[in-house]
């Protein structure tokens, strides 16, 4: 009995840290909007900004890169396809449906993710969904709903439509493989390898469609208005770089390793709550009564989907589960 008692508690303490490590991403990616709209206002193309986003964090992550070089060749198919969709894609898609939708429909559809990776879960991989978790996703979407305030804009536009829902597939994407390894023990890949990879892969790719050599780079010498405060642009980027990216990336995939994919996607939905509360907090833009009614939701939604996770190794559906908690995360022993 006390051996159980014990083995519970280290299956609770590891859920507590990658709910915590989802927060701490979802907060950094949140974060990412309120930095680079003054820099959009100042004069750069937002896929140029989006450019300097993943090549500066790749450059950031280079030394890991380095040293996990020999995940190249045992590895290749998932550094190509996070870097395709769980970098590239996800912001590609994004940024292009925004230039045709309004964003608060683009970013709802492209939350639509953590119902896709339950569909993934349910239809592909032909493992149990629960109610619970069901649930939460159902609330989080509605709630999301709420905060960005979905009928402020009907215009709907086919292509727009189709963009953002491109984004979401490439979220689902970014959820399925950050697990990918989890179960592996010492063979698992290191995940900060992959993002580093990631990040490369995103940088080629990103480098065709944003053409950064044409960007306004005088920009990034000045300064930035947020909210009639003058802020210097380079530390705007540097935000973006370091804590909207590399910081995001590494908690969301090390996240995942320790929830199961469905229920990490279901808490990155407060990455939404987040950017709202921030931008009404630094740019001034202010909450309505049905966004802050709306947050409440998705906390909800995400808490009901959270608190229904046993760990993997349990008898209980896996879409439930979470990793274990004593699992190493690569080769090295790297673990949370």
């Amino acid at each position: 009995m006390p051996v159980h008692t014990s083995q519970g508690s280290q299956g609770n303490h590891g859920r507590g840290v990658g709910l915590g490590l989802a927060l701490v991403s979802a907060v950094a990616f949140g974060g990412s909007g309120v930095a680079a709209k003054p820099l959009i206002e100042a004069g750069l193309d937002p896929l140029h900004v989006v450019w300097l986003r993943v090549a500066g964090a790749a450059l950031v992550m280079l030394p890991l890169a380095v040293r996990h070089r020999a995940l190249v060749k045992r590895r290749p198919a998932l550094l190509a396809g996070f870097g395709l969709l769980g970098v590239a894609g996800v912001q590609a898609c994004y940024f292009a449906a925004i230039s045709r939708i309004p964003v608060g429909v683009a970013l709802l559809v492209e939350y639509l993710a953590p119902a896709l990776v339950l569909g993934w879960v349910r239809f592909v991989q032909r493992r149990p969904v629960t109610r619970a978790a069901a649930l939460g996703v159902v609330l989080a979407a509605g709630g999301l709903a709420c905060v960005v305030e979905v009928w402020s804009g009907l215009g709907f536009d086919a292509l727009g439509l189709l963009l953002a829902l491109g984004a979401a597939c490439c979220q689902v994407g970014y959820f399925v493989l950050s697990d990918q390894g989890s179960d592996a023990g010492d063979e698992a890949p290191d995940p900060l390898g992959v993002i580093a990879y990631g990040l490369l892969v995103g940088t080629l790719v990103l480098t065709a469609v944003a053409r950064p050599w044409t960007m306004r780079w005088s920009v990034l010498g000045g300064s930035a208005d947020m909210d009639g405060t003058s802020v210097p642009a380079s530390l705007l980027l540097g935000w973006i770089v370091l804590v909207a990216t590399v910081v995001a990336y590494a908690t969301g995939v090390l996240s995942v390793r320790r929830l199961s994919p469905q229920v990490a996607g279901v808490v990155a939905c407060l990455e939404a709550v987040i950017a709202t509360v921030l931008a009404w907090v630094l740019l001034g833009e202010h909450l309505s009564a049905p966004q802050i009614a709306g947050g409440a939701v998705v906390l909800l939604g995400a808490f009901i989907a959270q608190s229904s996770a046993p760990a993997k190794s349990s008898q209980e559906p896996v879409a439930r589960g979470t990793s274990e908690t004593g699992r190493e995360l690569s080769a090295n022993g790297t673990a949370v």
